[in-house]
């Protein structure tokens, strides 16, 4: 749900902040956020070995320096629930990956995917789109598919770290890293000038980013992937696109036709279908 809620905020604020900036802005304050409280509450957990700072610098590079730089740049281009709907394939992508690790896929995944591309489809043949017209920016929605690719390979590759290290551990330097690699680029782009421009709600927006949708829900994300596998820790951002359709139509003002609507069913089903639970044996 925070997730879904960012899709929205993003949507909105990137349209004043540059993508860039905004990644630096929402995760920075994030990671220092989740510094200070691991300062109160568990310094123990900031300790950790330089060896594992390198596995935490690529998690940090695929979800907090990658994955938000398609994320903001694609929702320049496409409607903020539109975009969620893309989000909502990431349970697609980690069941395939899974499978080229050597997780098998059983006949009704492999249907769950079939359906999900048919959905993705209907949204792209939507009457009135046109490549580089808007909100309809068929770029925007491959940034965003692009996106929940990055996700789910933060999935498999965070579950691996996370038998070592603690969640909170691998989401604090992750995000710290992520944010420090985005930094000079966040700079050139102009974060300084974007800093000034920030009124009360574009400030507002910031802040939600960074708390609710940065440290909180990335830290939630990540301490579920320590307990569950990362296809079931993933069919939960099915709930993006219903958090953000009902926040785009009554926030911006978005409408949504019968296609899409088509589409958005299939990749809801598509997902359900992949991760549905299995027949104990």
């Amino acid at each position: 749900m925070l997730f879904g809620a960012s899709v929205v905020a993003v949507r909105i604020a990137v349209r004043d902040v540059p993508p860039f900036s905004l990644a630096v802005l929402r995760f920075g304050q994030g990671a220092l956020l989740l510094v200070a409280g691991l300062l109160l509450v568990a310094p123990g957990l900031l300790r950790a070995r330089w060896e594992r700072l390198r596995q935490f610098g690529l998690l940090g590079v695929a979800l907090f320096a990658l994955f938000p730089l398609t994320f903001n740049i694609g929702l320049q281009f496409t409607e903020a629930s539109r975009g969620a709907v893309m989000l909502a394939t990431m349970p697609i992508w980690s069941a395939l990956l899974g499978r080229v690790a050597g997780e098998r896929l059983v006949r009704r995944q492999v249907v769950g995917v079939l359906v999900s591309v048919l959905g993705i489809g209907l949204a792209f043949v939507e009457p009135g789109r046109a490549l580089g017209g808007g909100g309809r920016s068929l770029v925007g929605d491959a940034l965003l598919l692009l996106t929940g690719l990055l996700g789910a390979v933060y999935g498999l590759a965070a579950k691996r770290v996370l038998a070592v290290d603690n969640p909170a551990t691998v989401t604090t330097y992750a995000m710290l890293i992520g944010t420090v690699l985005l930094l000079p680029a966040a700079l050139v782009e102009g974060l300084i000038p974007a800093l000034g421009r920030l009124d009360g709600r574009l400030l507002g927006l910031v802040v939600f980013l960074g708390v609710a949708g940065g440290a909180a829900a990335f830290l939630l994300w990540t301490w579920a992937l320590s307990r569950l596998s990362p296809t079931q820790v993933a069919v939960y951002v099915n709930l993006n696109p219903i958090v953000a359709a009902l926040l785009g139509v009554l926030v911006l003002d978005e409408r949504r036709s019968g296609p899409f609507l088509l589409g958005f069913a299939g990749v809801v089903a598509g997902v359900l279908l992949v991760n549905w639970p299995g027949r104990r044996r």
